[in-house]
């Protein structure tokens, strides 16, 4: 390899490029954002500016040190924002929902056909009627109005899931279908470059190549769908397996779309797509990890992308446009544009049955060319079709819809709130996304031939979303039969059930299972163990300090028939594992029909012998709430039965003044006929084992009631 590093000059160069860059982008950003507009479009505008149609007039000597025509210099900038797109473009694999995207299949092939067709062939008219100054000199006309109708046909992903990301419409359905739908663009536009550039270089149309390119995309998609989960699932797990930090993660992830990103560009389909499918790959894999993606977002959105949409302006001279011809035609190519793509996608959408606004939405959605638009004006400059003033047209048109899109989509979607479906979905995702217990994940469930009760499994059913995966851990030593884990899958109602097989003993089984990561795990202790002296796969799925842990210790009765739980008592305080137990009881009621008992202690000073007397013969220490309860507990109890009707259950309040906390619980579980008692409490380590509390382990040891506990993580 023949290493030829840059001039300390093209390095001091550089480094004030991206100085600038980043700055004014920021600034720019952060301006819009405060205006109700999308940050790309201030970044964008800030590329304009510093490029030579403002800076480069006003500052022209200052400019040319800036940003001199020099090919190193440009390459360098240009390969810190073509990484700042593909990283973009993994944040975005990230948030596309597959089946979501499944489900509403028929539209996404109907607005793809319609957003790529009509844009294609209008402007391929465009260019046979538009006049000779626009064509370089000896250029034919034919390949001019293919680029231009390459131009006007791709969609820019990029611009586009950015605009939905900061408007907050990527999980719409209409986000989600323009997301299929600009795939769809940008592959039919790569591929068309691809071919229309090869055209001019050649002279001729090279089938071979064509076929070839097709065949390997095809063969790259085929096996993404059908190994790359796999694949992406194996290395993540292994990553989990040794430990490794986040650091390592990040690394590895980045260099997972580069790679795939790789594959896409030597197949001549440009390295977005590959990194697009990377994001998709390590978003769905059940082992990815959210704080990665946070890091890679954080890096991204913060650096990469403001210098990547900033760079995009820099070869844009809108002095161009005083000339009266060029500024008339960049505004029919403008209007052609937008109509076209708007008009096709509306009709796609129609044609699938979607309506007018969502039609609407999709059009202006797609309608933004962003970088992507100037990058194929560049190639069209560099290839000899372009001259200066058809470049500059088809620059400033895909800067202008670009600028249009989130305006105009902001006021289309005003006061939208789409169908009901699509209403109860995103209000359901938005309720998971806050939640702390009950939310989406992985869960491990530890069975043995004594657990795979009714109860456990019931509870677990209807408690979680379908959201949350469950893997049935095996423990060696108690292997339970292939009925019991089937009708413990059976139970666990309508969601993805893994199966894992421990070896070697159970607490080593259950912590080696662990070590791959799961949002929550579970234990159930039988009713016959006398807590604390728990068995050994509880004291295992408790040394777990990583996630919570949810513990289930059901009575006889319960054990042994398919008796569920009807009154669920739930102690209310001001902590975070009291809200993550608050959660579970009215998920599990919600799906259950059972009834909340909201209990609130009010701590008291020990009662006299009389006292005791009088409040065994009269549970004066207990009362519903009126207008002597604690004003703490009131609010605490309102919030959460606030809550709990909004998700339709039926609660009632308790308020008890008494000196133990576990007896007032265990005197409103007897007295309100409750089946469960559900607590939540913070782990502590003593002695190197799992100390929950002396009020949960009087409860545990005492309660003639089944009792659940939600044990979060110490902070």
């Amino acid at each position: 390899m023949n290493y030829i590093p840059p001039s300390e000059h093209q390095v001091l160069v550089f480094l004030v490029q991206l100085s600038v860059l980043l700055v004014a982008a920021r600034l720019f950003g952060q301006a819009c954002k405060r205006l109700g507009q999308p940050a790309v479009v201030g970044e964008l505008a800030a590329g304009v500016l510093i490029g030579p149609s403002v800076f480069g007039r006003v500052a022209p000597d200052a400019f040319e040190w800036l940003f001199p025509a020099d090919d190193v210099q440009s390459g360098m900038l240009f390969t810190i924002g073509w990484l700042g797109v593909m990283l973009l473009l993994v944040m975005t694999g990230f948030e596309t929902d597959l089946a979501l995207i499944g489900r509403l299949g028929r539209a996404a092939v109907w607005v793809s056909v319609g957003s790529l067709v009509l844009p294609f062939a209008m402007g391929a008219a465009l260019g046979a009627v538009i006049p000779e100054s626009f064509l370089f000199a000896g250029e034919d006309r034919v390949i001019f109005g293919l680029f231009l109708a390459t131009g006007l046909t791709i969609s820019s992903l990029p611009v586009i899931a950015t605009i939905l990301t900061d408007l907050r419409l990527l999980r719409r359905n209409f986000g989600q279908l323009t997301i299929a739908a600009g795939m769809a663009n940008d592959v039919v536009g790569w591929v068309a470059l691809g071919l229309i550039a090869g055209l001019v270089s050649t002279g001729r149309f090279v089938l071979s190549e064509f076929l070839t390119t097709l065949f390997g995309l095809l063969v790259f998609l085929a096996i993404a769908a059908a190994l790359g989960q796999r694949i992406v699932d194996t290395v993540l797990l292994s990553l989990r397996r040794r430990d490794v930090g986040v650091a390592g993660w990040v690394t590895m992830c980045i260099a997972m779309s580069l790679g795939l990103g790789a594959v896409t560009q030597a197949l001549g389909v440009e390295a977005v797509l590959g990194a697009f499918v990377a994001g998709i790959l390590l978003g769905r894999s059940r082992y990815t990890r959210r704080d990665v993606e946070e890091q890679i977002e954080t890096i991204t959105s913060s650096v990469l992308a403001p210098i990547f949409f900033a760079t995009a302006g820099l070869r844009v001279d809108i002095a161009l446009l005083a000339d009266v011809e060029v500024l008339v035609w960049a505004v029919v190519l403008i209007a052609v544009a937008t109509v076209s793509k708007f008009a096709g996608s509306w009709a796609g959408a129609r044609l699938s049955g979607l309506e007018h606004r969502e039609g609407f939405a999709l059009g202006m959605a797609l309608n933004a060319r962003g970088a992507l638009g100037i990058i194929i004006a560049a190639v069209g400059l560099d290839l000899g079709v372009f001259n200066d003033a058809s470049y500059v047209i088809v620059v400033v048109m895909a800067i202008a819809t670009s600028v249009v899109a989130p305006p105009a989509l902001r006021a289309l979607v005003s006061g939208w709130a789409g169908s009901a479906e699509e209403q109860a979905r995103l209000k359901r995702e938005e309720q998971l996304a806050g939640n702390l217990l009950v939310r989406s994940g992985n869960m491990l469930v530890p069975v043995t031939s004594g657990n795979c009760a009714a109860p456990l499994m019931g509870f677990l059913g209807h408690g979680f979303p379908a959201e949350m995966g469950v893997t049935l851990l095996s423990v060696p030593g108690t292997e339970p039969s292939e009925t019991a884990m089937s009708t413990c899958a059976e139970l666990l109602g309508d969601r993805r059930v893994d199966r894992a097989i421990g070896s070697g003993d159970a607490m080593s089984a259950v912590a080696s299972q662990l070590q791959v990561g799961y949002d929550l795990s579970v234990a159930l202790v039988p009713p016959d163990v006398e807590w604390p002296d728990i068995d050994d796969v509880t004291r295992a799925v408790l040394a777990h300090r990583d996630a919570p842990v949810v513990v289930l210790r059901p009575t006889p009765t319960q054990m042994s028939a398919m008796s569920g739980f009807r009154r669920v008592l739930l102690p209310v305080s001001a902590t975070r594992p009291s809200r993550a137990a608050a959660e579970l009881a009215i998920s599990f009621a919600a799906a259950s029909g059972a009834v909340v008992k909201l209990l609130h202690v009010n701590p008291t000073e020990a009662p006299t012998q009389v006292q005791r007397i009088i409040r065994s013969t009269f549970r004066s220490h207990e009362r519903t709430v009126g207008s002597y309860a604690d004003p703490v507990g009131l609010q605490l109890l309102q919030a959460t039965m606030t809550t709990a009707r909004e998700a339709g259950v039926r609660c009632d309040r308790i308020f008890s003044e008494h000196h133990s906390k576990a007896e007032a619980i265990l005197d409103a579980a007897a007295s309100h006929y409750c089946d469960v008692i559900l607590l939540g409490v913070e782990a502590q380590e003593v002695a190197g084992e799992a100390f929950l509390g002396q009020t949960t382990r009087r409860v545990l040891a005492t309660s003639p009631t089944a009792v659940g506990v939600v044990v979060w993580p110490s902070s």
